[in-house]
């Protein structure tokens, strides 16, 4: 392989990038800003709707960031109005794939001009393209096959106007709505932004998760390639496995042991060290030795919590568990919540009754009974909705984004699965000996360890 020599801007916040983003993806938004102002004056029945299929149409022509950040509050059922939810959870998080020339110039930016040298094959085609970067598919010179994850150009500009649009978009949903003030949302979801940008922080998230999962031997993870990972180029092992469709007809005990080894992935680093992974979308876990084990994909939204965060997570558990208002609302105190009153912690605590569900009911049962997976909480979350209409708002605390959403996505995987386990056991399971001070320095330990403390 050859490489010619070639340039490579810094594109990191760049002004003119930063200009040019806004002005296009203002000019998308302006679109669905005049169908609200035409629906206040004219609108009837389908209205939403309109606004819906406008605001999901300006953010399809806009790509990149707010298009990824458009379909994550669609994944959180309590967020957004059901027609907005529904639109925007069909929009497709991807990007066109750069071409062979600029991955060439990016590499070399990356790894120097011998950048070929490195790889004995590097593919010249994207295995996968997404929202913020793709993948290629390459070879080492000891024969390891590895994914080469590189950042599409411009990103970092593009997050920086793009938070400013998402603000513009979350402030017509609260003129539209009035229920929830998103602004603690916001910044959670700017913060995770970022960080999904910096790769060499992914590579530590990576090492992260294989400490905490170190025991648990139904799970593998790519590995970090730390001579070849930059901040804008992740170089990990690549991982075979099978999509979680390919099991849908299985057997009834192949599929529950999926859905409970789902469930350890998940819950032992939130109760065991704070941490949970933020992005439970179907492709980032694969089904591996014929439903006995799991891959797990994707490192770059991860939520480190505080662990008197995870503390009201289990205060509101055990508080719906024992039917006491009292607990629960100190729960949601303690979980963040703003502009609380007693009506307004009765209001929560159908949702809670709702997320908690599985868990409350100590006998073997499906998640929810006769619900389809991208049904899941909508339910629930409008009757929510229309009494915090009458009672709110409620400012939601930023760590609620990410929680919600592992609970949602989970849920919605184990519906696919028509898996039927014994949650109230698998949780109770994962809080033995839980205690905020050990969970405190459990945390530390571990983030010590891979440097991100």
């Amino acid at each position: 392989m050859s490489d010619t020599p070639e340039t490579d801007d810094p594109e990191r916040n760049r002004l003119t990038a930063r200009i040019g983003r806004t002005v296009k993806v203002g000019t998308n938004l302006s679109g669905a800003g005049l169908s609200f102002a035409a629906n206040s004056l004219f609108g009837g029945d389908k209205g939403d709707e309109r606004i819906a299929k406008s605001l999901a149409a300006a953010l399809g022509k806009s790509k990149g960031p707010l298009m990824k950040v458009a379909q994550m509050v669609s994944t959180i059922p309590d967020f957004l109005p059901p027609e907005y939810a529904e639109e925007l959870s069909q929009l497709q998080a991807q990007a066109p794939a750069m071409g062979w020339p600029f991955v060439r110039r990016r590499m070399r930016a990356e790894l120097g001009a011998d950048w070929q040298s490195k790889f004995t094959a590097f593919g010249k085609e994207a295995a996968h393209a997404a929202s913020l970067g793709q993948v290629h598919k390459a070879t080492l010179p000891d024969g390891r096959e590895v994914a080469c994850k590189l950042q599409y150009p411009d990103m970092s500009s593009a997050v920086e106007s793009d938070v400013g649009q998402l603000k513009t978009m979350l402030g017509l949903f609260k003129r539209l709505d009035g229920s929830i003030d998103p602004s603690e949302m916001v910044g959670e979801i700017t913060d995770r932004l970022r960080e999904e940008l910096d790769y060499e922080r992914e590579a530590k998230h990576m090492a992260l998760y294989a400490h905490m999962l170190k025991d648990a031997d139904f799970v593998s993870l790519p590995e970090p390639v730390a001579e070849l990972c930059t901040d804008r180029l992740l170089t990990m092992t690549w991982v075979n496995g099978e999509n979680l469709s390919a099991y849908e007809d299985a057997p009834q005990e192949v599929r529950n042991t999926i859905a409970r080894n789902l469930f350890w992935t998940w819950w032992k680093p939130f109760t065991g060290s704070a941490v949970i992974h933020g992005d439970p979308h179907l492709g980032n876990y694969q089904v591996t030795k014929g439903g006995q084990g799991l891959n797990l994909l994707d490192f770059g939204c991860i939520r480190i919590f505080p662990p008197s965060f995870v503390a009201g997570v289990v205060d509101l558990y055990r508080a719906t568990l024992n039917d006491d208002f009292d607990a629960a609302y100190a729960a949601y105190e303690k979980w963040g919540f703003k502009g609380l009153t007693k009506e307004l912690a009765e209001v929560l605590n159908i949702w809670a009754k709702f997320i908690y569900g599985p868990l409350l009911d100590n006998r073997v049962r499906s998640v929810a009974d006769g619900i389809k997976p991208g049904e899941y909480g909508r339910k629930e979350a409008f009757a929510v909705r229309k009494l915090l209409k009458e009672k709110g708002p409620v400012t939601i605390p930023r760590e609620f984004v990410f929680m919600d959403r592992a609970a949602i996505g989970l849920g919605a995987a184990y519906l696919r699965l028509g898996a039927e386990l014994n949650y109230h056991q698998l949780f109770e399971e994962s809080l033995e000996g839980f205690d905020e001070v050990k969970l405190a320095a459990r945390q530390q330990a571990a983030l010590k360890t891979v440097g991100l403390a």
